[in-house]
């Protein structure tokens, strides 16, 4: 295989802010895997809170530039696994990985969702996400995007009260991601007043490692929580079927389509709710996602809606939440 890496930087309609950082650009690292006239496309964004950036993933990739090139492509979970031996870090495995499932789509001429004998008559409606800032700004977000459900970013000393103000604007869902900033006693007090304002489910509200507390809010919350800082990898899935009633899948934080897959039918078998969320990526990683939507419960894909300018074509997200699938194969991304 071909493959060639390339910085982006990707500048945002607004700060993006949640409770432990804000920016105002994303920086992204897009991959390019070709074979027989077929180029496959994958992303991984950079990550402070995980000392990930796109620097150290060239850096990674280049290292076994060889090994890449000389490789016997046949299947994205063969080219996977040889990635996880040579020590990669999940968030380069990630986009190498969405890359390899795209060429393997496009060299069959199929959507990945249909190798994967689903269909996309049904599927979740997206979030779409309002960061952490001012009321006033907060509710000047969703006037400039009317949406039918939005993930609100809290972490602050007015949670409630923020989310009173929006309700006043909206009579979209609600759904609540805290980024780990509540403690269990804050979560379990919020929860019913926060589910009179229509809010769906909570979101990592405690830190990722307080699976005591975790406990205590399972028993007594009146709101569905969904892990994401605590469901990073394979093996997290089942300690979370303990203690949350559903995960939030990322793929950079995993390593891509190919570990997601075994989440997802682990998470069903638990009987966990399964939702799948993004990192701010352009189309590029969206469009991965997108070809899960079959397989969902909730998603969060709406990192391309965020930016100011896309990269990419594939899947598009309409005004009206609705999903127009490409009609290329594997996830149908071709670089502007």
């Amino acid at each position: 295989m071909k493959f060639s890496l390339k910085k982006y930087i990707l500048p945002l309609k607004h700060t993006f802010s949640i409770s432990r950082e804000s920016h105002d650009f994303q920086n992204s690292l897009i991959v390019s895997l070709s074979e027989n006239n077929q180029t496959g496309y994958g992303e991984a964004t950079s990550n402070p809170y995980y000392n990930i950036t796109v620097e150290s993933m060239m850096n990674e990739i280049n290292s076994i530039k060889n090994d890449i090139e000389s490789f016997n492509f046949t299947k994205p979970e063969i080219f996977h696994q040889f990635l996880v031996d040579k020590g990669l870090s999940n968030f380069a495995i990630c986009a190498l990985d969405l890359a390899a499932h795209d060429l393997y789509g496009k060299l069959l001429g199929k959507p990945l969702y249909e190798i994967w004998n689903t269909t996309t008559a049904t599927y979740p409606t997206t979030n779409y996400t309002i960061g952490i800032a001012s009321i006033d700004k907060m509710v000047a977000k969703m006037k400039e995007t009317p949406w039918p459900i939005y993930k609100i970013k809290l972490g602050t000393d007015d949670d409630v009260n923020i989310v009173r103000e929006l309700r006043k604007h909206s009579d979209a869902i609600f759904r609540i991601d805290a980024n780990c900033a509540w403690t269990a006693k804050e979560t379990i007090f919020n929860a019913p007043l926060l589910k009179d304002l229509g809010v769906e489910f909570l979101e990592q509200p405690l830190k990722a490692d307080d699976w005591i507390g975790m406990e205590e809010v399972m028993h007594h919350s009146v709101l569905p929580v969904i892990a994401d800082e605590s469901c990073i990898v394979e093996s997290d899935v089942e300690k979370c079927g303990l203690h949350y009633s559903g995960i939030n899948i990322k793929l950079t934080k995993c390593g891509g389509l190919t570990p997601a897959l075994r989440m997802i039918k682990k998470g069903k078998e638990m009987g966990l709710k399964i939702m799948v969320g993004c990192m701010t990526e352009s189309t590029v990683g969206i469009s991965a996602i997108a070809q899960l939507l079959p397989q969902l419960d909730y998603v969060d894909m709406d990192g391309a809606l965020l930016l100011k300018e896309d990269i990419a074509n594939g899947i598009i997200i309409q005004n009206d939440a609705k999903v127009i699938f490409p009609s290329l194969g594997g996830s149908g991304i071709t670089l502007n």
